[in-house]
């Protein structure tokens, strides 16, 4: 069987997909905010199921209401696939009471007000497919505990709340151009936190020792260095990987696009040194806000000017594209960005 995960981007939904994670081996995640993105990734995992029509597929949304539209839209696009040959399962779990009217309407659709999705995606794989992951019981009572707010369960709770803390704040691995990484980054931390539930103060413990954690993933080699400087490193090597394919030109010279990087002095700053044939590096936001950076080898300054009357120093600029649509293609904010160096005279 084929999994298609879409869930939630807080704790509660990445812990949903710790736990899917943990008993099926072939699966392809994908992780939304409300509103827009959820809408795009469910036409991205319906356009992506098509590929794989000779498969057993179950398709889960967990910790994302849908309006009674969307689940109806959504209902009529899974039996076009089934009606036409392709062997699907749908079932959506969530906790959202705003879902109500749709768990109504839909048999696939599960809601339970008592349970945060974690709970429920695990107590759903233990009674559908007796998945051996009651070893991640403790881990998943700590989710619940915090994210619908059981503070009598003060233990559980306590260490909920480190654990909130701790996926909000991951921010060296960016997770639209690395969204699997990310979301890897995110399990390994919560793996590595089981060890803690079972120690006195563990909550505390946990909490102490979030950065060496995050330093020992981060790290490429034996060498210690801060957890900037490691990020960064790290971040560089991503980059390298798939730079090819975020290459942008202007006038002959050659840069690189990120999408809500953010915080890029550093990132762009150590790219640019260990790529010395591109000069000049761009990270634009959901809101068209963008950020320049260059080694001295084009004044993006004036590049900011031309494109959309922003400013700033010759090495460190930045914009505002009043026209820029938000999108989870990292393709379509290239071809974007592209057009609009092609048109400057």
């Amino acid at each position: 069987m084929k999994l298609f995960h879409i869930s939630h981007t807080d704790l509660d939904g990445y812990g949903c997909q710790l736990v899917t994670n943990e008993f099926f081996k072939d699966a392809i995640f994908y992780n939304a905010n409300y509103g827009l993105e959820v809408k795009l990734s469910i036409k991205k995992v319906l356009d992506d199921i098509k590929n794989y029509k000779e498969e057993k597929i179950l398709f889960i949304i967990s910790d994302l209401n849908l309006t009674l539209q969307e689940s109806e839209e959504l209902d009529n696009e899974i039996n076009i696939l089934i009606n036409d040959g392709f062997n699907i399962k749908l079932q959506l779990l969530d906790h959202h009471i705003t879902g109500k009217k749709s768990a109504e309407k839909f048999s696939w659709y599960f809601l339970d007000d008592k349970r945060c999705a974690t709970q429920i995606v695990y107590d759903y794989l233990i009674e559908e497919f007796n998945a051996p992951i009651t070893y991640l019981s403790p881990l998943v009572k700590a989710i619940n505990a915090v994210d619908i707010w059981l503070e009598n369960e003060t233990k559980n709770f306590e260490f909920g709340k480190v654990l909130m803390s701790m996926i909000t704040k991951v921010k060296e691995i960016n997770n639209i151009l690395f969204a699997n990484l990310n979301r890897e980054f995110k399990f390994y931390l919560l793996k590595n936190a089981i060890k803690f539930l079972d120690e006195e103060n563990g909550h505390i413990k946990l909490d102490n020792e979030v950065h060496f954690m995050k330093k020992e993933f981060l790290k490429l080699d034996d060498i210690d260095d801060t957890l900037d400087n490691l990020s960064a490193v790290y971040l560089v090597k991503c980059l390298a990987d798939i730079k090819d394919e975020l290459t942008i030109f202007y006038k002959g010279q050659k840069g690189l696009l990120t999408y809500c990087l953010g915080s890029i002095s550093i990132p762009a700053n150590t790219f640019l040194r260990a790529n010395s044939d591109y000069d000049f590096f761009i990270d634009i936001n959901k809101k068209g806000n963008a950020s320049f950076r260059a080694d001295g080898k084009l004044d993006v300054s004036l590049l900011a000017s031309k494109l959309a009357n922003g400013g700033g120093h010759i090495n460190a600029s930045g914009c505002k594209f009043e026209d820029f649509k938000e999108t989870i293609d990292i393709l379509e904010v290239k071809k974007y960005i592209q057009e609009k160096l092609d048109n400057l005279s």
